[in-house]
């Protein structure tokens, strides 16, 4: 007979052990994917990249009349035709220079006004960032009526001018949301440190801020360039006179109603793209870095 002090006395039973885990199953790392997965898709995409630009070569230094696909042998009377019988030389000084000018213009300004909307609070702010921002859906061809009446009566048609004008104005709304955003992500602190030490509000943007904006200022600079220089419209518009064309425009010419010069063309777009896969080349890893760190912090 079982008494109540054995029973008390009695362990307790055991807890149940717990179920094992489920096996969770193991996801490849980057290094066991094989590669041909990585290689395929990024052969295929470059060759449909690259076809493109191989055609333009191939119609550029082939021979007038031949049909080979490769470009054999090689001629540079294409270019010659297009430099200096179509003008080009004088087209591409003429992008050169507006470009150019579009950059330093846009740079400054979006650095003043950016400063101003990272640093300082005032009342219509927000309605300002507003502004820049629905700016951005307005399409260029709008603006050509109010531009074109102007500069007619500031008589600037057939100006250069007009159109680094009217290029900065298109490129200063989303140039100054990028720099603000830039400046942003400096610490204040910097500045105030600078502001102790006697340097005045300028001074210590200039000693301490500056050298930290570097990449904002080229993402910002280079997409500037590179959009005045490939930009049509402003130049069609604005010029008139045939030495005052940019290179968008003597493209066009090269086209007609009746037959298009297509090794003349490819020469032309060889010419036009050649500086700005060389700019890009150079910038790349600081064009990167501005846009994205201008993107992060708003």
């Amino acid at each position: 007979m079982i008494t109540k002090e054995a029973t008390a006395a009695a362990p307790a039973p055991a807890p149940a052990a717990p179920a094992p885990p489920r096996p969770h199953k193991k996801r490849p790392a980057w290094d066991e994917v094989p590669r041909w997965q990585i290689y395929l898709p990024l052969g295929i995409y470059l060759v449909f990249t690259l076809i493109p630009f191989y055609w333009i070569l191939l119609f550029a230094v082939r021979p007038a009349g031949s049909t080979s696909l490769v470009p054999w042998p090689m001629t540079t009377e294409h270019f010659e035709k297009v430099w200096t019988d179509r003008g080009f030389g004088t087209y591409f000084q003429n992008s050169v220079y507006v470009g150019l000018a579009t950059l330093v213009m846009t740079t400054l300004v979006a650095l003043a006004g950016g400063y101003a909307l990272a640093r300082f609070d005032f009342t219509i702010k927000r309605v300002f960032m507003l502004a820049l921002l629905c700016s951005q859906f307005v399409p260029g061809a709008l603006l050509l009526v109010p531009l074109f009446e102007i500069f007619a009566g500031l008589q600037m048609i057939n100006s250069l001018g007009s159109v680094i004008i009217a290029e900065t104005v298109f490129q200063l709304p989303l140039s100054i949301i990028l720099i603000s955003n830039f400046i942003k992500n400096v610490p204040y602190s910097l500045e105030e440190a600078a502001w102790v030490d006697g340097c005045g509000r300028f001074r210590a943007f200039r000693i301490v801020v500056l050298p930290l904006l570097r990449p904002g200022l080229i993402a910002v600079g280079s997409f500037a360039f590179v959009h005045s220089w490939n930009h049509f419209l402003f130049a069609l518009m604005f010029l008139n006179n045939q030495h005052k064309q940019t290179i968008p425009v003597g493209l066009n010419s090269l086209m007609s109603a009746d037959s298009v010069d297509l090794g003349a063309l490819a020469a032309g777009g060889i010419v036009a793209a050649v500086p700005v896969v060389i700019v890009f080349a150079f910038i790349q890893k600081w064009l990167i870095t501005g846009f994205s760190a201008g993107a992060v912090k708003g």
